[in-house]
């Protein structure tokens, strides 16, 4: 009774009817979501839809980022990893490196290679080939995501190929699913100002849309915190809850925090606890067609992450080992959870983890780490 006269307070009454309903919310409930500033209610409405859906489960893989080269010709005003094609601080992996990066964690039980880079107009298509076959070779088990929908534009512009064409040459040397990356936020507006170069928002649904009906699922991001508005990100998830409808093929759906640090616009404050936590739970409660929801906590970090698994989320990401997109140093770069580690903040934030593969099928053998973790 007293958190209904809360939500009622909040002018979420209409909200919370047609979530208990299991109806699909408006824009203008998106918006209401926004700008509404009861935080503790709009997580409690993400709470139900989460744990209808999920209970008190969290999923987690066991992971390994690797990014191939910090070379990029796109000049986002927000990116703290990229060099352009001439700074003598760029690099390029060769297939021979990427493996040795894989072999280099032979003896973690690693069942994903996540691995991005910049748009580097060199590569030639062989070489994104070559790449797959190699990590493949190296970790045979190991399922590959790898490339944005951005890098796909440069992927298909060097093969001369059709999209679905170029789907079936990189699965076939060993792609099973591509992230998220490169969405930043659906606004004209904001693709002038920050990130002009880069492919637009109908041509990231549109390459995301070939990747589902090629066989590949993907996930699906928004780069928020920056100089986006309110309803730029509605429309931003209505727009990847329509393709959703279309295609079926996004698998998550992870709202990334910008960080202002070594980028041309770090004059704009940083990420805060409470614009992560209202993210993820606007996130759960319009995209009621996604699966899943993450709380990337390598951005986040873990404490509020901990906090977001009541807020919508159902999904902590992975040990990750190395994360260079928004780290300064090599040393910075190695952020990473053992399994345990993570099975034990799951556990403190009282929820109960699930390893699960790329594909988010539960991997066997959690119950007994989770054992031990509580232990």
């Amino acid at each position: 009774m007293i958190l209904e006269q809360q939500i009622e307070r909040a002018g979420l009454a209409g909200v919370h009817a047609k979530v208990l309903e299991g109806q699909r919310l408006s824009a203008d409930d998106g918006l209401l979501l926004y700008e509404c500033p009861d935080l503790p209610a709009i997580g409690y409405l993400a709470n139900l839809v989460r744990e209808t859906r999920h209970g008190d489960l969290t999923y987690y893989v066991r992971n390994q980022h690797i990014n191939y080269t910090n070379i990029c010709n796109k000049l986002c005003k927000f990116c703290s990893f990229y060099v352009k094609p001439k700074d003598d601080r760029g690099y390029v992996l060769d297939p021979e490196q990427v493996a040795r990066r894989i072999h280099d964690y032979g003896d973690a039980p690693i069942t994903e290679i996540h691995m991005v880079g910049g748009v580097n107009p060199k590569l030639p298509y062989q070489y994104y080939l070559d790449l797959m076959r190699a990590m493949k070779a190296a970790r045979p088990e190991a399922h590959l995501k790898a490339f944005t929908m951005i890098e796909m534009a440069q992927i298909q512009r060097v093969a001369r190929k059709p999209m679905e064409e170029v789907f079936a040459d990189l699965r076939e040397a060993g792609l099973e699913s591509l992230p998220g990356g490169g969405a930043e936020v659906f606004s004209d507006r904001v693709q002038e100002d920050l990130f002009w170069t880069k492919a637009d928002s109908e041509d990231w649904l549109a390459i995301a849309a070939a990747a589902h009906r090629s066989g590949l699922p993907t996930n699906a991001t928004m780069l928020y915190g920056h100089v986006e508005n309110t309803e730029e990100k509605v429309y931003h998830l209505a727009r990847l809850r329509e393709v959703q409808d279309e295609t079926g093929g996004f698998l998550c759906y992870i709202p990334l925090s910008f960080h202002p640090e070594r980028t041309e616009i770090d004059h704009l404050p940083g990420p805060t606890g409470q614009l992560d936590l209202r993210e993820i739970a606007v996130g759960r409660l319009m995209l009621d067609n996604f699966p899943h929801i993450k709380t990337f906590w390598i951005m986040n970090t873990i404490e509020i992450s901990q906090v977001a698994l009541w807020h919508g989320a159902n999904d902590l990401d992975g040990t990750v080992m190395d994360y260079e997109i928004t780290r300064e140093s090599f040393e910075a770069t190695r952020q990473r959870l053992t399994q345990q580690e993570l099975l034990g903040r799951i556990v403190e934030a009282g929820r109960r983890p699930v390893e699960r593969d790329s594909l988010y099928n539960v991997v066997a053998g959690t119950e007994e780490l989770l054992g031990e973790a509580a232990g």
